[in-house]
């Protein structure tokens, strides 16, 4: 008689529901054979069918890659576990180290703007990457770090460390909670580098024009009996002028992965150190709400305020543990914490004479006031749970039992100056004098995430249909604090259940056809300092989404589509400059996707996404029906990478990115243009005596484009054409 699949077994299954480093492993009922085919199922009325499997030590227990390489057969999705993505019930996407380093990807918003339902409302030297995903922001804060919130930058994310970049789109909240910042348009997370069976030693060097250089080492090694203890660093220096004329990025990063691999007991420890300095930051500005017309973006190599500075530290240690209790019972803990600060010299927008709040006219023109405004923030963050596996007649379950908490302390210390100048965005002027004394950091918000879930994924018809059932029931606990006089100020404590519906349907093996349910909770924000309610928290609120769609695996090429909407309460600032929630956000779409290899050597990443954003329930009837600010309705993608065959080790790249116009404001009277950018690549593999060598170029924005991108009310001038030359030596 077989028996329901072990968790050992479980680890080691190279398809459909494939485990990984991440503590969340979920098969529901699935046969295979040695390598990861398809066998032949054999039912009983009691009991799911056995199965064959093969170790995978040497991918470090990933889903494999994809044809092409460019892609991941499947990823984490927190609580549901580690599916292949035919088997998931939801549109998710997998970038592999591959990708991040063939593209010469630096930070996140490289990656995942692969997608076209993902935009970066930021740009390259920005004071921060901010992201769109079904047309609502997505912060960097929001990102996980193998599945834990809250501990990497909130500012910008380098990739030297990353392994895998996973996108859920659509609310998270039942895979991993509530993200910190509220993020509900998609869930990203990344997987740090851990050693391979292969040692490593590799050295990069790295030029970004004009005179920005990158020193990278990578190394890697595995020991002990059978490999099972393994050591991975990554030590970054960066420094130079870069995307912005004058100024200064530079980047401290050293990374440290150490983990364990038995035959019960797996463990790991990830500690990071970052320091970024950025002098000259890419800012953000805002428009004069009487001008008809928006002015036509500056070049890409221009910051409107000269002068501006931003310094920030991060140090994180997490770690997770996980234990096979019995051949169907797995536990695992995970728990990390991070410090962060940061000091910036910032900008403030105002009219030059009488120092009120004013945007930008149809001239470019606007009136500047300098100030500092240094914050910090401090986080604990962890999660814990159990994964049963067990049949009820013919009929599998995994059942998976989570915790999660998340505390953090924020503050922060804003010092205005007295001075405002009069600037231009196409000749701007140097900031002027700054606050004659620095205040310091002090207290302004506590919070606590707690959540509990439970989830059952049933398998039935042959495991033909899969059924994902779950819930989460979420408490967020917000003290806030003058940080003036030190004193707390308020306290809200609500709770919520956020409940997820998925379904696959696969009328063949290669056909999968899903659909989706899912709510998401999300703390309020703390009201910026621009805002008459500043330092307020507003309460929580919820976001539903409903979803549906097809996947094909062709072989080589997999093709995806969807339908979705997804709404939430819209914030924005009323007449009286008070920021909260009037109305909502209601965002529809379809999605098409295709990714692989059209033929072998040529890679395919395409993409497009139809969206359309209304503003609905508006207060006062203001603004009712018209599209909301900063979403596009129409985005596509198109990126090919080609071995050439006439010259071995040779392969080229290129990527055509367009974006349609889009509105500024909730009143619909001011609209940025459309964009489309061009960015080519190429790269050369060779033996130099003996040793492993790869030489990359490419060139971003190749037309030096001059364009604005959108961030809700808000504008920033994009990155104009960059080159990058790198050259990478395995020793």
């Amino acid at each position: 008689m077989s028996r329901p699949i072990s968790a050992s077994q479980q680890r080691s299954l190279s398809s459909s529901f494939k485990p990984s480093v991440l503590p969340y492993l979920i098969v529901v009922g699935f046969s295979f054979s040695a390598g990861g085919a398809a066998a032949q199922t054999t039912r009983s009325a009691t009991i799911l069918p056995a199965v064959t499997v093969q170790a995978n030590h040497e991918e470090n227990e990933l889903p494999p890659a994809y044809a092409g390489g460019q892609m991941a057969k499947g990823g984490s999705l927190g609580v549901l576990g580690v599916r292949d993505v035919m088997s998931t019930p939801f549109s998710t996407v997998n970038y592999t180290s591959a990708l991040i380093e063939d593209t010469q990807a630096r930070t996140l918003a490289d990656v995942i703007t692969n997608d076209a339902s993902v935009r970066t409302t930021t740009s390259t030297g920005g004071f921060g990457e901010d992201f769109q995903i079904r047309g609502f922001a997505v912060g960097t804060g929001d990102v996980g770090l193998n599945g834990l919130y809250g501990l990497l930058s909130a500012n910008r994310i380098p990739l030297e460390m990353v392994e895998r970049v996973e996108l859920l789109k659509g609310p998270g909240t039942l895979m991993r909670g509530i993200p910190p910042n509220g993020s509900i348009g998609g869930s990203i997370n990344i997987i740090t580098k851990r050693a391979d069976d292969t040692p490593l030693t590799r050295v990069t060097a790295t030029y970004t024009n004009k005179a920005n250089l990158e020193g990278h080492l990578d190394l890697g090694r595995r020991f002990g009996e059978n490999n099972a203890w393994g050591i991975r660093f990554n030590g970054v220096l960066r420094g130079g002028e870069a995307s912005i004329r004058d100024g200064s990025q530079q980047l401290g990063l050293g990374t440290l992965a150490l983990d364990y691999r038995g035959t019960r007991l797996r463990w790991s420890l990830d500690a990071i150190y970052q320091d970024d300095e950025i002098d000259d930051f890419r800012s953000q500005i805002s428009f004069r709400p009487d001008i008809t017309e928006i002015p036509s973006a500056p070049d890409g190599r221009i910051a409107f305020y000269p002068g501006t500075t931003l310094t920030q530290h991060d140090r994180t240690i997490a770690s997770r543990l996980e234990y096979d209790l019995t051949e169907n019972l797995t536990a695992h803990v995970g728990m990390g914490y991070r410090d962060n600060t940061v000091k910036q010299v910032f900008p403030i927008f105002v009219n030059p004479v009488t120092h009120a709040r004013q945007g930008v006219d149809a001239e470019g023109n606007f009136g500047v006031m300098n100030s500092y405004y240094d914050s910090y923030s401090k986080t604990l963050s962890g999660d814990a749970g159990l994964q049963a596996r067990f049949n009820t007649g013919s009929i599998g379950h995994l059942v998976a039992l989570g915790a999660t908490r998340l505390s953090q302390e924020t503050g922060n210390a804003y010092s205005p100056g007295t001075t405002a100048v009069p600037s231009n965005i196409y000749d701007p002027a140097p900031l002027p004098p700054n606050a004659p004394a620095r205040a310091d950091t002090r207290r302004a918000a506590e919070t606590t995430l707690d959540s509990i879930a439970i989830t059952d994924t049933l398998s039935f018809a042959q495991e033909r249909v899969l059924l994902t059932l779950g819930a989460r029931r979420q408490t967020v606990d917000v003290d806030s604090y003058s940080t003036a006089t030190g004193e707390k100020t308020g306290n809200y404590n609500a709770s919520a259940v956020s409940p997820v519906v998925g379904i696959v349907i696969k009328p063949r093996e290669d056909v999968a056809l899903y659909g989706n349910f899912t709510e998401g909770l999300t703390r309020g924000t703390v009201v910026s300092p621009s805002y008459a309610n500043a330092g307020e928290i507003l309460k929580p609120y919820k976001s539903k989404q409903y979803e549906a769609g097809v996947k094909v695996d062709w072989g080589r090429i997999t093709t995806t589509a969807a339908v979705f909407q997804l709404a939430r309460p819209a914030a924005q600032a009323d007449d009286a400059n008070v920021y909260g929630y009037f109305g909502e956000q209601r965002n529809r779409g379809l999605e098409l996707s295709a990714y692989g290899e059209l033929r072998p050597g040529l890679r395919l990443m395409a993409s497009a996404a139809f969206t359309q954003g209304k503003l609905t329930k508006t207060q006062g009837g203001i603004n009712e029906g018209n599209t909301a600010p900063g979403v596009p309705s129409r985005t596509f993608n198109l990126g090919l990478d080609w071995d050439t065959p006439w010259v071995a080790g040779l392969s080229l790249n290129g990527r055509v990115s367009h974006t349609s116009s889009t509105y500024i404001s909730s009143a619909n009277t001011l609209r940025l243009p459309s964009v489309t950018t061009f960015d080519v690549g190429a790269r050369y593999r060779t033996d130099v005596a003996g040793k492993e060598v790869v030489l990359r170029a490419n060139i971003d924005n190749l037309t030096d484009k001059r364009y604005w991108l959108a961030n809700g009310s808000f504008a920033t001038n994009g990155a104009g054409r960059t080159f990058m030359l790198s050259a990478s030596v395995d020793f």
